[in-house]
């Protein structure tokens, strides 16, 4: 049974690290899982600090004295908005990593399924040896061959 790139490319796109499993390279496996965790762990953290600084902004424009937010005498109104905006744009990067991320582990399952019966052979050799060159330059010669 031939070992199968498009395989690997669905498997990896159904459950990322499954392609990974399929063509035997287990190690990017927790690789895949900890780059998911760490993004994930960017975008709540960024998230939640994004609504702190929100939801502080909306109560200093909502025109009422009895709701006071916690950064009063702090932070002034363009800090909030700052604040804000910071959080947001750090949250959607966030995003946009956990997308990339995706994309990268089903490239690397179909790359590494395409190179899956390529001979890595720890034979790389350089032979060197004399030789007589004919045509326009004819005499002797240094003759190299590499062997893969």
């Amino acid at each position: 049974m031939l070992h199968s790139p498009s395989k690997a490319t669905l498997l990896s796109a159904a459950l990322p690290g499954a392609g990974q499993f399929y063509n035997k390279k287990y190690w990017k496996i927790p690789v895949i899982y900890a780059g998911f965790a760490g993004l994930g762990y960017l975008v709540k953290t960024n998230h939640d600090d994004y609504k702190i600084y929100k939801d502080a902004y909306r109560l200093r424009l909502d025109m009422d004295e009895n709701t006071v937010d916690d950064f009063v005498g702090v932070y002034s109104d363009e800090d909030l908005v700052t604040l804000k905006n910071y959080y947001r744009r750090n949250r959607d990067l966030s995003m946009i990593g956990i997308g990339l991320l995706y994309i990268l582990n089903i490239i690397d399952a179909s790359v590494d399924a395409h190179l899956f019966y390529f001979n890595v052979s720890d034979d790389l050799t350089l032979h060197v040896q004399p030789g007589y060159s004919g045509g326009y330059f004819a005499g002797p010669a240094l003759n190299l061959s590499v062997n893969f």
